[in-house]
C-alpha cells in the first residue's frame, strides 16, 4: 500500500483503540490496494472510485464489515453479501470478527471490489421500492387517520422522507415502541422535515 493514498483525516478512525481495530486496517489495505480513493462519510471510512462510492468500512458490537453500496446488483458468486436488514434496500455487507477470515476472503473480496467498481463504471442504477410499497405501521396509519393534518403533511414530503419514516416506525417489535416513535416525530413531520432533519 502506497502511503500517498492514506487519506490524514480518516486516521483517526483507525487508530481510535476498538475490538476491531486489526481487521479495520486489513480491510483499509485491501480497499487502498485496490486504487480507491480513501473519504470519510457518515463517520466511517467510505472508499471511492469516480467519485462514487463503492465500499465503506464500519463495525458493530458483533463484527465488522464492508459494505458494498450496490450490495443487491452485484453477481455474489460465493454467497457471502448479506443484507442487513429487510427494509435495507441494495446495500450488503461481507461481515468478519478475526483478521484471518479476511485474510481467507482476501481474493474474493479484490474481486467483488473490481465487480463494485465495474457496476459503476457501466452506470447501473438500482430500481428502489416507492414510498407506496412499503407498508405502514398499525400505529402510525392511525394517526394518519384521526389527523387529516398530519396525513397531509407526510404525503406532502419527498418520498426519501416517507421512506425514512416507514422504515423507523417499523423496526421495533413492541407496539408501545412503535406508538412512542410516532408520537415522538409528529411535530417533524408536521414542519415538513425528514427524520434526520
Amino acid at each position: 500500500m502506497t502511503t500517498s493514498k492514506l487519506n490524514p483525516k480518516v486516521d483517526w478512525f483507525f487508530d481510535k483503540p476498538t475490538q476491531w481495530q486489526e481487521e479495520y486496517a486489513k480491510l483499509r489495505v485491501i480497499a487502498l490496494d485496490c486504487g480507491l480513493t480513501e473519504d470519510l462519510k457518515w463517520g466511517c471510512p467510505c472508499y471511492t472510485s469516480g467519485g462514487k462510492n463503492i465500499v465503506l468500512i464500519h463495525g458493530f458490537k458483533e463484527y465488522c464489515a464492508y459494505l458494498f453500496f450496490k450490495g443487491a446488483l452485484m453477481k455474489d458468486e460465493h454467497g457471502i453479501l448479506i443484507q442487513q436488514t429487510p427494509n435495507v434496500q441494495v446495500p450488503r455487507q461481507i461481515r468478519f470478527t478475526k483478521t484471518k477470515e479476511i485474510t481467507k476472503l482476501e481474493p474474493t473480496l479484490r474481486t467483488y471490489i473490481k465487480e463494485a467498481i465495474d457496476l459503476e463504471k457501466a452506470g447501473v442504477k438500482a430500481i428502489l421500492k416507492k414510498a407506496s410499497e412499503y407498508e405502514v405501521p398499525e400505529e402510525f396509519q392511525n394517526r394518519l387517520d384521526e389527523n387529516p393534518a398530519l396525513k397531509k403533511a407526510f404525503y406532502a414530503l419527498t418520498p426519501g422522507r416517507q421512506r425514512g419514516y416507514l422504515f423507523h416506525f417499523s423496526q421495533p417489535k413492541l407496539a408501545k415502541t412503535r406508538e412512542a416513535r410516532v408520537e415522538k416525530y409528529m411535530e417533524q413531520i408536521m414542519m415538513g422535515k425528514g427524520i434526520d432533519d
